[in-house]
């Protein structure tokens, strides 16, 4: 508590007279002490309470009425249903918070009262995100198309090759994969993969949208990001705008988990059905790779045996195994325990304020990455460091998990063990983050560097 608070309610009074907004005070206390050991009552600025706290107070532009410190009497989930219903004819609404640094003095939970309750948001138009829908349908055609080429590139060169043809005077007839116009032409040979990306991301967002809607929070639809020769995927995605804060943690879990399990669950078959179906080439001393996970690795030596782990055969992926990889890596960077991804929402849901204590070391472990292994890494960092510390923080942030949820919130961190991807796409032999790549351009430009300061007069 940032103020000395009021202990009794006569001192609500100003100058022997009460006031309007005193009364209502002291009316509100009454109702919460039905639910409330009340040790301290306060009133506080919006300013001295979390950004999670202030943001939901400035969105619903409410008021910040009073403050109560103490101990619940009840459960929590109950305590904050009922004063919900009972508040709510005031046009009050509460938040209730964990109290930690004020256990020792019976006071482990803090409850907010605010004026002005938030109004249901009308719902948005759909047509936006049905034209987006559309040309990502189109973005991941024409990469299932640029897949197919390739791989039917790679199957003529073979064949030419096996007939004794050198590849070189080849060239001139097998060139399906030239350039973007070829794969326009041949856009229809694309939907395998369109087919199978879109089997995995769509019930991932719809997976988080139901959930909303069955907890009774009003939401947007999917917003699919059309990526097409921005992006090796042919989309960044969709996304899904919150429009509502959810109730307590319980419902943090429901929706953070549903898309990333839905995806997942999706994506594993499609990979392992892609890579059966796959042809298996020799390793290239110089080829582009895609990252290996504890799952995709595991899948790779089912299909390819002793001969991949010997660094002999790997498989050129067809469109569903790149679906399916695809799919896997987009679930670990979902799974990714930081503020508002789905691995925040569950990292949150599942230890709550108590997550926040794992932001310096997330940090730290994103840097590491981003210097030794990916740069992919640093933009994560730099996301972590910004707006990780930021959760979705619902009303009731006190209400624990119940033990099946705890299983579906350990099963979705397992997961993001299993699909975490440390390197996602690298050319073989040149595995490095930040510092690697700072060290080749030093060694490029050494030469040049120590003639320069040779060059330089030094000044006494």
């Amino acid at each position: 508590m940032q103020e000395k608070p009021t202990t009794s309610t006569d001192n609500l009074h100003s100058n022997g007279k009460v006031q309007h907004e005193d009364w209502r005070q002291i009316e509100v206390r009454d109702i919460i002490a039905q639910y409330m050991m009340i040790q301290q009552v306060a009133q506080l600025a919006p300013d001295v309470l979390p950004t999670e706290d202030q943001s939901i107070i400035y969105r619903n532009e409410s008021h910040l009425l009073v403050t109560f410190a103490g101990e619940l009497l009840h459960d929590s989930e109950l305590v904050y249903s009922e004063l919900d219903k009972e508040l709510s004819a005031q046009d009050m609404y509460v938040l209730l918070r964990q109290n930690p640094e004020g256990a020792n003095q019976g006071q482990p939970h803090v409850i907010h009262v605010l004026a002005h309750r938030p109004i249901r948001p009308k719902a948005w138009s759909a047509l936006p995100n049905l034209v987006l829908f559309i040309v990502t349908i189109i973005s991941v055609m024409l990469t299932g198309a640029a897949i197919s080429l390739a791989e039917m590139q790679y199957r003529d060169e073979q064949a030419l090759l096996q007939q004794g043809i050198l590849l070189e005077a080849a060239q001139a007839e097998v060139n399906f994969g030239a350039g973007v116009m070829e794969i326009v032409k041949n856009i229809w040979r694309g939907w395998p993969y369109a087919l199978s990306i879109l089997l995995i991301l769509v019930p991932h967002e719809m997976g988080h949208y139901l959930m909303m809607r069955r907890h009774n929070a009003e939401a947007s639809l999917p917003f699919f990001i059309p990526a097409f020769l921005i992006s090796p995927f042919g989309t960044f995605g969709a996304a899904i705008v919150l429009r509502e804060t959810l109730k307590n943690r319980k419902t943090l879990l429901d929706v953070g988990a549903a898309g990333p399990i839905a995806g997942f669950v999706i994506a594993v078959p499609i990979l392992l059905i892609g890579m059966m179906t796959s042809i298996k080439i020799p390793i290239e001393p110089d080829g582009i790779v895609e990252g290996v996970s504890l799952l995709y690795g595991a899948a790779k030596w089912m299909v390819l045996g002793q001969s991949w782990l010997d660094g002999t055969q790997d498989i050129l992926l067809n469109q569903l195994a790149w679906a399916g990889w695809t799919g896997l890596f987009v679930t670990a960077l979902n799974m990714l325990p930081l503020g508002q991804l789905d691995g925040g929402h569950v990292l949150y849901s599942l230890l709550g304020d108590k997550a926040r204590k794992l932001y310096f070391p997330l940090l730290l472990a994103m840097v590491g990455l981003a210097l030794f292994l990916s740069l992919t890494w640093l933009l994560f960092a730099l996301m972590l460091y910004f707006v990780g510390r930021n959760y979705a923080v619902p009303m009731d942030n006190i209400t624990p998990l119940d033990a099946p949820r705890r299983v579906i919130a350990i099963v979705a961190l397992v997961i993001l063990v299993l699909t975490f991807t440390p390197v996602p796409i690298y050319q073989r032999g040149q595995i490095g983050g930040l510092l690697y790549w700072l060290w080749n351009w030093i060694s490029g430009f050494g030469v040049i560097g120590v003639a320069f300061l040779l060059t330089v007069p030094r000044r006494m």
